[in-house]
């Protein structure tokens, strides 16, 4: 009798498949060439190994200050480990580059091209976060923005029965057919989140061209719940395919064959995303020129964070804005490129360079994490440092409280990461958006319930500890 043993002593892999392998084996009595024929139509392919040296990838940025070295050496430690991924072809960072996870995760402002593979650790939970711009010709900006503040919502959820926007029947029924949208929660989602644009670095923003002097709105969000549902269904079929086929791969670098079922249905899947996610922008500038009265004169719009495909080359941008035509077959104008609440919107155009693989930067990008910033800025108040860095603008936090982490302070230099865009032959700034002002979420999770449970516990946990500390005391008087 054969058993498991035997065959992994013929070179074989270890797998579920031994054991109905095994059990058809014993039972017919296969031995010699019919066993040999056996095993080799049953057993798995051969696993594919990680590249044994990282592919060349295009470096657009330069440091001018020692914490920008050290950020670009995290940065360039985490590309050579990524480039060694057997699916990987080229990639290239651009000078907004930062971590965005532990080494061998694509950073922000990476670009990485696969073939024939969608990895959804490459273009992470936040899928198409993107920027919408209306021209609002000769409206108030202050009026605007007011309207807008009454009109948005930031945090989290959704929004409450009664506010929210109607889902067009065309995006609801490619949710219902595809089996990764298709669930109750995630059309519940789609439907509550529509007109929603979160927290973090996403925003609201009012600001006029320094070509025409007309008023601009500006709103940077993603696909909210929707794509986040959407990007950890993708994370685990992804695994399922990495251990099968790539053990030696970094989980958060494993991918779905496009070729594959559930790769093509991946693939639809963030096309529809894509769809909604234009929609939750949209909703909002016609929700703000309508109780404004305003004709839109000029509307466009671009994704930052997605999957672009040529043939059987998939590009994952990771906080990357693509210049190129091929990957935005519906584009109506130029791009767009915020930097920070005090700094210009840049206005760009551009081609596919030898360098650039299509893209440019997506924003300013970070030198220090959001709590290695706050914690550079210690010794000043929060009402401190935001009267000193919002001086000029109007500056308005959704839930009244001030996100130190999003202060133009948290961001690369504006000027550096401009003038790199030149040096490195990466768009041509075509337009400025100076800034009037812009609502972002703030710091709402101070007063999450989390939150106040967890400083009711770190009281009572010192309360206890003075208590101790005063019975000591009285026991050694």
């Amino acid at each position: 009798m054969l058993t498991g043993k035997d065959l992994v002593a013929r070179g074989l892999r270890p797998g579920k498949w031994f054991k109905q392998a095994l059990e058809h084996i014993n039972t017919h009595n296969l031995e010699g060439a019919a066993l040999e024929d056996y095993l080799d139509a049953r057993k798995p392919a051969p696993t594919i190994p990680l590249l044994t040296q990282p592919v060349f990838f295009h470096e657009n940025i330069r440091a001018d200050t020692p914490v920008e070295q050290a950020n670009i050496d995290y940065v360039r430690q985490s590309m050579d480990q990524l480039m060694r991924t057997p699916t990987v072809v080229t990639g290239a960072i651009m000078p907004d580059a930062c971590p965005a996870g532990p080494l061998g995760t694509i950073p922000v402002g990476g670009i990485v091209v696969a073939r024939n593979a969608i990895h959804p650790g490459m273009h992470s939970a936040d899928i198409c976060c993107s920027v919408m711009l209306t021209n609002l010709g000769a409206a108030d900006p202050k009026q605007v923005l007011d309207v807008a503040q009454q009109l948005t919502h930031f945090g989290p959820g959704g929004r409450p029965e009664g506010q929210q926007f109607a889902l067009p029947a065309e995006i609801e029924a490619e949710f219902r057919d595809n089996p990764y949208l298709s669930s109750r929660r995630s059309l519940a989602m789609a439907r509550e989140h529509l007109g929603t644009q979160g927290d973090g670095n996403h925003f609201l923003y009012v600001g006029v061209s320094r070509n025409t002097g007309d008023t601009m709105l500006v709103t940077h969000h993603g696909s909210r719940g929707p794509g986040a549902l959407l990007y950890k269904q993708g994370m685990k079929v992804a695994e399922n395919f990495r251990r099968v086929i790539s053990p030696e791969t970094n989980p958060n670098n494993a991918w779905i064959p496009s070729e594959s079922e559930q790769g093509q249905q991946y693939w639809a899947a963030l096309q529809t995303i894509r769809k909604w996610t234009r929609q939750n922008h949209l909703c909002l500038h016609e929700a703000v020129a309508g109780q404004l009265g305003a004709v839109a004169q000029q509307q466009y719009w671009n994704e930052h964070n997605f999957v672009f495909r040529d043939g059987d080359l998939y590009y994952h941008a990771k906080g990357a804005t693509p210049m190129d035509p091929k990957f935005l077959p519906d584009i109506t104008g130029p791009r767009i490129i915020p930097l920070n609440m005090a700094q210009p919107i840049l206005i760009v155009e551009g081609s596919t360079t030898k360098t650039n693989l299509g893209f440019a930067p997506h924003g300013a990008g970070r030198n220090l994490s959001r709590t290695g910033h706050k914690r550079s800025k210690l010794g000043q108040t929060n009402e401190e440092l935001f009267a000193e860095e919002t001086q000029g603008i109007d500056a308005r936090f959704f839930f009244n409280l001030i996100d130190v982490s999003e202060l133009p302070s948290a961001y690369k230099n504006a000027e550096q990461l401009q003038q790199q865009i030149v040096d490195f032959d990466l768009a041509t700034i075509i337009d400025e958006i100076r800034p009037y002002g812009c609502i972002m979420a703030g710091d709402w999770e101070q007063d999450a319930p989390w939150r106040k449970k967890k400083r009711a516990k770190d009281a009572a946990r010192l309360a206890a500890a003075n208590g101790q500390a005063d019975d000591s005391a009285l026991a050694n008087s």
